[in-house]
């Protein structure tokens, strides 16, 4: 019999602990498309960090190294600059990226330095139990916003993308989403799209990923999908901020 879909060569066979719902394994998976296209998994060191996703060393078929909460940036750095043929990603959610970690962030795209970093944005911190996330939306009930997320108490929700367009050092920048087919293929390609910028040599890349939430959202998960679209694309805006790489007029945002 011809198999015509199996499980990419660069995830395990181990199964995934993710709820009914996330979509935390299918950008596991456009991930290790990603690295099967390109045929770099024997070069390829991941950093795991620290969330819902803390487990990511049991699923990428490929070294990896667990990361202290926010500092995946710091151990990517680290690894690149030891190893600068290795190929070095980070995979990071909003809370480890965007709140421990912002400062580990910033300061690897102003230097430029030559990884990959898959950052997922679900607007709420998901493995400790639903609380208020630096990317939680105005409005939206968490854990620690039972009556919505105050901007007049608590600030705005941070775009990660806009935040870092600025910084001379980043190479490659786009926000996709997670929601529905089309969007799934365009984000396949935006990843690979940053492992590529990588072998290039050109610098930082990263790609924000809109994810879903559905059980500390409180919603069966094809509502889910429905809110993502509806809430959060509005305020996070798809499409590609930076691209070093882009002939002049490619590039949007």
């Amino acid at each position: 019999m011809k198999t015509v879909f199996q499980k990419p060569q660069a995830m395990t066979d181990a199964q995934l602990h993710y709820c009914p719902g996330c979509t935390h394994g299918i950008i596991h998976r456009l991930v290790a498309e990603a690295i099967d296209a390109l045929d770099i998994r024997e070069q390829t060191i991941g950093i795991a960090s620290v969330g819902c996703s803390v487990f990511a060393y049991d699923y990428f078929n490929c070294d990896m190294q667990q990361a202290a909460h926010g500092r995946a940036p710091a151990v990517a750095t680290g690894i690149k600059r030891v190893l600068p043929e290795s190929i070095v990603f980070t995979y990071q959610g909003d809370g480890d990226l965007a709140s421990i970690g912002m400062a580990e962030i910033v300061h690897a795209a102003a230097r430029g330095e030559n990884i990959t970093v898959i950052f997922i944005n679900n607007a709420i911190y998901g493995m400790t139990s639903g609380q208020m996330a630096p990317t939680t939306l105005p409005g939206q009930v968490t854990a620690t916003s039972p009556r919505g997320r105050s901007v007049n108490e608590t600030g705005y929700p941070i775009r990660i993308c806009e935040l870092l367009v600025a910084l001379e050092g980043a190479a490659y920048l786009a926000r996709v989403s997670s929601h529905n087919p089309r969007h799934i293929l365009q984000a396949g390609r935006a990843i690979k799209k940053a492992f590529e910028v990588q072998q290039q040599k050109q610098g930082f890349a990263l790609v924000e990923v809109l994810s879903t939430c559905s059980v500390n959202w409180g919603m069966a998960p094809v509502k889910a999908m429905q809110w993502l679209e509806e809430n959060m694309i509005p305020y996070y805006p798809l499409g590609v901020f930076k691209d070093v790489t882009a002939k002049e007029g490619e590039q949007h945002g």
